[in-house]
């Protein structure tokens, strides 16, 4: 299984390099479970005059990007939350059912348009407060290689 990042906006300065880290990371600790190099796709933040306009061309956009038979995970504001050992869990259950890509999209400052929460198989919140993307994407990134310690009994993740 291949995990991919697809994200609208550019980070720069520690969010990037914690994210670089991270993903780097993901992809030593993802081949030990017979996962393939990690990945991380950036768009830039669509042009609309409201919201919704925005929400949607990003949702084209990402949708785009996306194939026929991944997993999709949107992070979302309404999504739900979990905790690690549940999140790890639910990772590992698409790795043993054999998807060959993971995607875990996060959305503009508007969030997601409707196209791509229905695609999604699951929405996650990381958080029920508000957060700046760049922290946000951070924390997906070290979540998931938590989760990745957690299926490969690695002492990162200690209870």
């Amino acid at each position: 299984m291949h995990i991919v990042f697809l994200a609208i906006g550019r980070l720069k300065g520690p969010e990037q390099e914690l994210c670089d880290r991270y993903e780097k990371r993901i992809t030593d600790m993802g081949r030990g479970l017979g996962l393939g190099k990690c990945s991380t796709l950036v768009l830039n933040e669509a042009r609309g005059n409201n919201a919704g306009t925005r929400k949607k061309l990003e949702a084209d956009s990402l949708l785009k990007k996306i194939g026929d038979k991944s997993v999709l995970i949107a992070l979302d504001e309404h999504g739900k939350g979990q905790v690690s050992q549940k999140f790890a869990a639910r990772i590992g259950g698409y790795l043993d059912g054999g998807a060959s890509e993971l995607v875990f999209a996060l959305g503009g400052p508007d969030g997601h348009g409707e196209a791509l929460l229905q695609r999604a198989q699951f929405s996650l919140s990381l958080s029920a407060m508000t957060m700046p993307h760049g922290l946000a994407r951070a924390v997906l990134f070290e979540q998931v290689y938590r989760a990745l310690t957690i299926l490969g009994n690695h002492p990162y993740h200690r209870q």
